[in-house]
C-alpha cells in the first residue's frame, strides 16, 4: 500500500496533476525595499511615480494573474505540447487564454514607453513579474519575454515610422516577437551565418535563409508574429561587422497596423526538445521574405545586443522563477511525506533533507538579489544617464543571466532529489522543472559565454566597475560588524580575496583569462549572495532571514575560495590536456 504522502501521485496515474504554485510578493518587497536598493530609484524623476503603494498594487495584480491564470498550464504545457499540422501551429490547451490575461493586464511590456502604450515602470519591477510569471508556467512566459526584448530593440534603434506601427501592437500583446540569430551551421558563432538581405528598391529587403531554435516561432492567439532577423546586406564584410538587423512580419502589415497578406516565410518544424513542450521552438524558413531594416546598414549586431541583454536578465529571471517553483514543490512534499523518524513527522525533519531545502531558499535569494539589483542599475543607469550605473548594469547582467540560470538547474535538481525516488517518476512533476530549466543556461549566449564576455568586456576597464562594486561590498559589510561581527568579517574578507584576484585577472592578456572564465563569474556570484544575505539579516536580525543569512555565508560562501584558486590556475594547466589525452 503506497504512503500517505505518496497517494496524491498515485492517484494521478492519469497525468493530470496540478502544480499549485504562489508567487513571492512579500519577498520581492522585501527584497526591493530592504536589499538591493530599490527605493533609489524611487526617488528620481523619471521612476517617482513608482510609489511604494503602486509596487505593491502591481505586484499583488501580476501574482493573482500568475497563481489563477498561469499556474494551471505548466502542466498542461509538458503533457499536451504545441505541434505543428499541415503547416499551422496549434499551441497547448489554455495557453490562448493564458496568454490573453498577460496581455489584457499589460504585462507583456510594463517597462516599455507610455506614450506607445507601455507601463514605463522600472526595470527592477518588471524582473520581478516576469520571476513570478517564469515560476508559474515557464514554457508560456518565453513568449512575452522574447517581445520586450524586441520592443526594447524597435525603442532603441528603429525608425520613427516602424516604431510608430509595431510598437503599439506589441505593447498591447496583439501581436508577438521573435530574435532570429541562429543557424544551423553557425551555432553561437553567429557572424558566420549566411542568411541574405537583398534590396527591393522600395525600402524594404528580400530575406533567404534558414534560422533554427526560435522560441516562439509561431502561434495561434496572437494576430502577427514579428520577427528580428539578422542578415548579411550584398557586398558586406565578413563576421559581425557585416551583419544588419531586419524585422520580418509574419503577416505583412499597411500603413495603419492591419496584418494583410501572408510574408514568404514559414516553419518548417518544430523542435523535439527535453523540456519546455509548450513552447514551440520551430525552425524558420525565409524565401525572399519582405523585411525592413533596424537601425544602421551592417550594425545588426549593437541593435540585437539591445534585445539579447534584455533578454539575458529575463532568462536569468526564468532560472530564477524555476528554482522558485521547484522549491515550493519540494518543499510541500517533504513537509507531508512520512519515511523514518523524524521530530517533525515528515522527512523535513532529517538533516540531509532540511539541508537540501536551506540550500534551495538560500541560493534563490542570493540570485533573485542578483537579478534585482541588476534592474535597479539599469533603472538608475535610465534616469540619471551616470555612466557608473550603465556599467554596473553591464557587469551585472552577465552574473544574473549565468547565476540565474545555475540556480535554476541546481535547485531543480536538489527538488528531484528532495523527492526521493518519486522525483524520478514524471506524475510528481518534480522532473519537469529540471527538463524545463536546463536549456536556460544554454540560449541566450550560453553560461560559459556569459563568463567569457565578463572576464573579457567587462574587465577591459581594468576591473574599475568590478572594484567599485566590491567597496560598495566591504563598505556595507563594515557598517555590519557591530550587529553580526562574525557574518560581516566573512564577507568583507571574501569581497578582498575577490578584488585580489580582480586586479590580477584584468592584467592577464584575455584569452589567459578564459579557462578561469566560469569559476571567476561564479565566485563573484557567490560574494554578491553573501552580501545580499548579510544585508537582509542586518534588516530582519530575530528573523527568518538573518537564520538564513548565517547558513548561506557559513555554508555555502566559502565555496568562493576554491573558485579563485581555479581563476588563478589560468588556462595553461586546461590547455596542456590535449585532444589526444581526452580521447585515451
Amino acid at each position: 500500500m503506497p504512503s500517505v504522502s505518496e497517494a496524491p501521485f498515485i492517484a494521478n496515474r492519469d497525468r493530470t496533476l496540478t502544480m499549485p504554485y504562489r508567487s513571492p510578493v512579500s519577498e520581492f518587497r522585501f527584497l526591493l525595499d530592504k536589499v538591493v536598493g530599490f527605493p533609489a530609484v524611487q526617488e528620481t524623476d523619471r521612476y517617482a511615480e513608482a510609489t511604494d503603494e503602486i509596487v505593491s498594487a502591481v505586484l499583488s495584480e501580476a501574482s493573482r494573474m500568475c497563481d489563477e491564470k498561469l499556474s494551471p498550464l505548466q502542466r498542461e504545457g509538458d503533457l499536451h505540447p504545441a505541434v505543428l499540422e499541415n503547416g499551422r501551429m496549434r499551441t497547448s490547451p489554455g495557453f490562448a487564454e493564458g496568454y490573453r490575461a498577460v496581455a489584457e493586464g499589460g504585462w507583456v511590456a510594463i517597462a516599455a514607453d507610455p506614450e506607445q502604450g507601455g507601463m514605463g515602470l522600472p526595470m527592477a519591477v518588471t524582473t520581478a513579474v516576469n520571476e513570478m510569471m517564469a515560476g508559474a508556467c515557464l514554457s508560456l512566459q518565453l513568449n512575452p519575454l522574447m517581445t520586450q526584448g524586441q520592443i526594447d530593440a524597435l525603442e532603441n534603434h528603429a525608425s520613427e515610422e516602424l516604431r510608430a506601427l509595431y510598437l503599439p501592437k506589441l505593447i498591447s500583446g496583439e501581436w508577438s516577437g521573435t530574435m532570429n540569430l541562429t543557424e544551423p551551421q553557425a551555432g553561437s558563432d553567429v557572424g558566420a551565418l549566411t542568411t541574405k538581405a537583398e534590396p527591393n528598391g522600395d525600402g524594404s529587403y528580400a530575406i533567404t535563409g534558414q534560422k533554427i531554435y526560435i522560441s516562439w516561432g509561431d502561434n495561434d492567439f496572437t494576430e502577427n508574429v514579428c520577427h528580428l532577423v539578422l542578415a548579411r546586406l550584398p557586398d558586406a564584410v565578413p563576421g559581425t561587422k557585416g551583419i544588419s538587423l531586419f524585422i520580418v512580419p509574419k503577416l505583412i502589415p499597411d500603413e495603419n497596423g492591419t496584418p494583410g497578406v501572408a510574408n514568404s516565410l514559414k516553419v518548417v518544424g518544430v523542435e523535439h526538445k527535453m523540456g519546455l513542450h509548450g513552447s514551440p521552438t520551430c525552425v524558420m524558413s525565409y524565401e525572399g521574405a519582405t523585411g525592413w531594416l533596424v537601425g544602421e546598414p551592417n550594425d545588426g549586431m549593437r541593435a540585437m545586443f539591445t534585445m539579447m541583454n534584455n533578454a539575458r536578465l529575463g532568462v536569468g529571471g526564468q532560472g530564477i522563477g524555476a528554482a522558485e517553483g521547484a522549491y515550493q514543490h519540494a518543499l510541500a512534499y517533504a513537509m507531508e511525506r512520512k519515511q523514518g523518524k523524524s521530530p517533525e513527522g515528515t522527512i523535513v525533519g532529517h538533516a540531509d533533507v532540511r539541508r537540501m531545502l536551506a540550500t534551495m531558499k538560500a541560493e534563490i535569494l542570493a540570485a533573485r538579489s542578483i537579478a534585482l539589483s541588476c534592474g535597479v542599475a539599469i533603472d538608475m543607469g535610465r534616469a540619471t544617464g551616470e555612466a557608473e550605473w550603465t556599467a554596473r548594469a553591464a557587469f551585472l547582467t552577465p552574473i544574473a543571466k549565468a547565476f540565474g540560470t545555475d540556480t535554476g538547474c541546481a535547485v531543480s535538481d536538489l527538488g528531484v532529489q528532495v523527492h526521493g525516488g518519486m522525483g524520478y517518476i514524471e506524475e510528481t512533476g518534480a522532473a519537469q522543472f529540471f527538463r524545463d530549466v536546463r536549456v536556460t543556461a544554454i540560449y541566450e549566449g550560453t553560461n560559459g559565454i556569459q563568463a567569457m564576455d565578463m572576464v573579457g568586456r567587462k574587465l577591459a576597464d581594468g576591473g574599475e566597475a568590478a572594484c567599485r562594486l566590491l567597496d560598495e561590498i566591504e563598505a556595507s559589510a563594515e557598517a555590519a560588524r557591530g550587529a553580526l561581527p562574525d557574518l560581516a568579517s566573512a564577507v568583507w574578507e571574501a569581497a578582498e580575496s575577490l578584488r585580489e584576484t580582480t586586479e590580477w585577472l584584468a592584467e592577464q592578456p584575455a584569452p589567459a583569462r578564459f579557462g578561469g572564465a566560469v569559476a571567476y563569474l561564479r565566485a563573484f556570484a557567490r560574494v554578491l549572495g553573501g552580501h545580499f544575505h548579510l544585508r537582509a539579516a542586518l534588516a530582519e536580525p530575530e528573523g527568518a532571514h538573518a537564520r538564513l543569512g548565517r547558513f548561506y555565508i557559513e555554508s555555502l560562501l566559502p565555496e568562493h575560495s576554491g573558485l579563485l584558486a581555479q581563476v588563478r590556475a589560468g588556462s595553461d594547466p586546461l590547455m596542456a590536456i590535449s585532444p589526444d589525452d581526452l580521447a585515451a
